[in-house]
């Protein structure tokens, strides 16, 4: 054998060594990595972390909550320029290769030798998702020899198709987007079905770095690797050239887009999101994809919101201005970017934008916004600017706009139906909650004028004092007892004085007059303290107590003397709108509740609601008497088992009648009492009770129709007075307005049906009693049949005239009859 035979025999002979070698090493590697391969079982029941949503019971988003965004599509939904711009920047052989390219590892190994540097890994789609998913991404042997085995056997258990899907869906692509969905909204606020050739290119080219090409820190070296994609498919025939030309010479639009939540109702996602980790666990409520579907409607939700912030920015303007912001000194800032960077730390509150004054003329100012543009403000909108002084006093109205601002001053300005107008953050807050007195639903909720600024939930945290607006729970207390809304009952000057007191406790009415014997109609429309307290004292403390459980109160909470006749004990707006829809549903106690279903990743039902409704229809229904005394609270109603009810059937609390006298007496409030501003709706159907605390620190209107409960608040976090004349009718009435004109809009008046048990006669409004037929004054009232008057009038019974030691007993119904 000649030497060159002799050593192309060896060669080959060591060649086959090493290759038999290399063979039993890769089968020995196989052999020990092998058992602990995960299951490929597990990739086809694969769950992406996907972040919870929040919706309105009509779908509009309204939150997201996890750390990955992250929206799943299926490979049938994938553009076809997405799927090979992917493949152009990745792995142009994926539909080839078993699941590892040969030449890739070669050429891997090439560039180790070479340079001894293990830059290149020569990672096949397949591979990543073998890493993303069950491996680290750390740069060791043993954990590419994991990788490739773990990669063949991906291959043979599913369909490249599939595995693509895993893999557009589970790469992190930069500012928290994992998978080109989310990637696609992160960057260019689209779909990814509405990416232009260039973006999608600039996604496809995130995979390899996602922090070293991204668009948003390094827009000149993302739109290289964006331009090298585009080559790529150029080269491999995806697109031509035409297309590539114009895709390379577009200029990037990528900027940073969040969620677009539809709805603002923060507040109430926070109740949400604390209700779904109580219910799965935090790394399940984040992570499982959750949608849960809320039982406010967007469209009162909006409006509720608006009317929150117009009736607390109006308390504000007449209270007076109480000073800019801030100031910068013009002399000191070396460009715009200076005064533009100091207004972005005022962040926008409530839609007040914060704003530099740059002019100020005679009768108006211009201000400069951050973004560089600038707005007019006319005279009427700086002129209610009168300086603050006190909650009762302020300065002298201005004449001209230097009295208001000086150039160089920080403010705030807010747009309206009317034009710009200078505002300022307010110092009071407030709260609106609506709910269907039906099955308690909660329609809408605002927990305070912004979230941002204040977390502190008052619909549902804030326990308050409400006043007079307590007093309708006390009346119809009454009523059980025998009163009808014809009892009289004195109204006039009492004194308690009673050991545990500091002093003589000498309640007064608002206006601080008295008028005498009164009927109890007249009295609730007109806030009658003095006659509340008699009431109260008549029909018993305990017996009072005891009867609030009716409409969800604890009776724990309830103070045990004569002030809870006027609202003294202290409830959330929460409990109140509970307590209101027992008068507005006719006498059935439901629960409030704000989670209507929850959706899980794969679009199954997780929770169906299966609220308590009132029904006047179900003879089943639980009767009176069944009340207990469990306190108001929002939570999920129980599962729905399979092929359970929709609903099932709320307890009555109160009679029919009862309800229905109640609610014909709120509606005298509103048609000629404490409420009638609301008379500007033009509804024969609404009812209520305005509520003003001691010096006007809480103020508050409580009404309703037959279809919607709402109630509205306004006060100081820390309790202080709100200012003379601050009442409910005049601070939180205008709130309940502005929202149920919007509410109840379109909607049929439809009054409380009339229950069989009532009568109505005509009376003698000073006694009480039956009118003679040639009596003129004479009125219509109405009675439970077996209460009504069975006499005509006489002259009023001497213990009518009270006395003035607070020994006067009210007069019971017997006494007028």
């Amino acid at each position: 054998m000649t030497f060159p035979r002799k050593l192309l025999f060896a060669s080959l002979l060591g060649l086959g060594g090493t290759a038999l070698l290399g063979a039993i090493g890769v089968s020995v590697s196989y052999l020990t990595i092998a058992p602990d391969l995960p299951p490929i079982d597990a990739l086809k029941d694969i769950r992406l972390q996907v972040p919870m949503r929040i919706y309105t019971r009509d779908g509009r988003l309204i939150a997201e909550f996890g750390e990955q965004k992250r929206t799943p599509i299926h490979f049938k939904e994938t553009p076809d320029l997405m799927v090979k711009a992917i493949l152009a920047a990745e792995d142009d052989r994926f539909f080839e290769h078993p699941g590892v390219d040969y030449q890739g590892i070669l050429r891997a190994a090439f560039n180790l030798a070479r340079t001894g540097e293990k830059s290149q890994g020569g990672s096949t789609i397949t591979m990543q998702v073998a890493r993303n998913f069950f491996l680290t991404s750390e740069k060791t042997y043993l954990r590419k020899l994991s990788e490739i085995f773990l990669a063949l056997k991906i291959e043979k258990e599913l369909s490249k198709e599939e595995i693509l899907e895993l893999y557009l869906n589970k790469i992190y692509l930069g500012n928290r987007a994992y998978g080109v969905a989310a990637a696609a909204y992160a960057y260019y606020g689209v779909g990814v079905s509405d990416l232009s050739l260039a973006q999608i290119a600039m996604i496809a080219g995130l995979p390899k770095a996602p922090s070293r090409y991204n668009p948003l820190a390094d827009p000149e070296r993302a739109v290289a690797r964006r331009n090298y994609v585009l080559r790529r498919m150029h080269e491999l025939r995806y697109i031509d050239k035409a297309n590539f030309q114009q895709a390379t010479q577009s200029a990037d639009d990528a900027k940073l887009h969040s969620a677009s939540m539809e709805v603002e109702a923060n507040h109430l996602a926070e109740m949400v999101r604390a209700a779904m980790i109580e219910r799965y666990g935090e790394q399940a409520a984040y992570t499982a994809g959750l949608k849960i579907y809320t039982t406010l409607d967007s469209r009162l939700q909006q409006t509720s919101t608006g009317a929150l912030r117009s009736a607390l920015h109006a308390y504000d303007r007449r209270h007076g201005f109480r000073g800019v912001e801030g100031r910068i000194d013009a002399s000191r800032q070396t460009g715009d970017s200076d005064w533009a960077d100091e207004l972005r730390r005022h962040n926008e509150v409530g839609g007040m934008k914060p704003a530099l004054v740059s002019r100020v003329k005679d009768q108006g100012i211009t201000v400069k916004l951050a973004d560089g543009n600038s707005v007019e403000i006319a005279w009427d909108g700086l002129s209610w600017a009168q300086p603050y002084i006190s909650e009762n006093r302020r300065g002298v109205a201005p004449s001209t706009a230097a009295d208001v601002v000086r150039t160089g001053d920080i403010v705030r300005i807010v747009a309206t139906a009317d034009g710009w107008q200078l505002a300022q953050l307010p110092a009071v807050q407030g709260a609106l909650i609506a709910l269907d007195p039906s099955d308690g639903a909660i329609t809408a909720l605002v927990g305070g004028f912004d979230f941002q600024r204040s977390k502190f939930n008052r619909v549902t945290q804030a326990l308050r004092q409400p006043g007079s607006s307590f007093k309708p729970f006390l009346y119809s207390a009454a009523l059980e007892k025998g009163f009808t809304p014809a009892t009289l009952i004195n109204d006039a000057p009492v004194v308690f004085d009673d050991p545990g007191l500091e002093s003589a406790w000498r309640p007064e009415n608002y206006t601080g007059e008295f008028f005498g014997p009164t009927r109890l109609r007249i009295a609730l429309i007109n806030s009658r303290n003095l006659v509340s307290i008699r009431l109260l004292r008549s029909i018993g403390i305990d017996y009072s107590v005891n009867y609030l459980t009716r409409f969800g109160f604890n009776p724990g909470d309830m103070p045990r003397n004569l002030s809870l006749a006027l609202g003294s004990a202290s409830v959330t707006p929460l409990q109140r709108a509970a307590g209101y829809a027992v008068f507005a549903n006719g006498g059935y106690r439901v629960a409030p509740y704000f989670i209507d279903h929850i959706v899980g990743a794969n679009e199954e039902v997780l929770f169906q609601a299966v609220p308590e409704r009132a029904c006047l229809e179900c003879e089943d229904a639980p009767q009176d008497g069944d009340a207990t005394s469990e306190a108001v609270s929002v939570s999920l109603p129980s599962d729905a088992p399979a092929a359970a009810p929709e609903f099932e059937p709320a307890r009555r609390t109160i009679s029919a009648q009862n309800a229905y006298l109640m609610t014909s007496m709120m509606r005298d409030v509103i048609q000629s009492g404490t409420a009638v501003r609301a008379k500007q709706l033009g509804r024969g159907d609404i009812a209520g009770k305005t509520g003003t605390t001691n010096d006007q620190r809480d103020a508050w209107f409580a009404g309703f129709t037959s279809g919607i409960v709402a109630i509205s608040w306004v006060g100081f976090d820390k309790p202080q007075a709100l200012g003379n004349g601050e009442t409910g009718g005049r601070a939180a009435l205008p709130m309940w307005i502005s929202f149920m004109r919007d509410a109840l809009r379109g909607v049929p008046e439809h009054p409380l049906d009339r229950p069989p048990g009532l009568v109505t006669v005509r009376i003698d409004p000073a006694t009480g009693l039956l009118a003679k037929s040639s009596q003129s004054n004479g009125i219509f009232e109405t009675f439970f049949a077996d209460n009504a008057p069975r006499q005509y009038a006489g002259p009023i019974p001497p213990s009518a005239a009270g006395d003035e030691t607070g020994t006067t007993q009210p007069l019971a119904p017997e006494q007028l009859f």
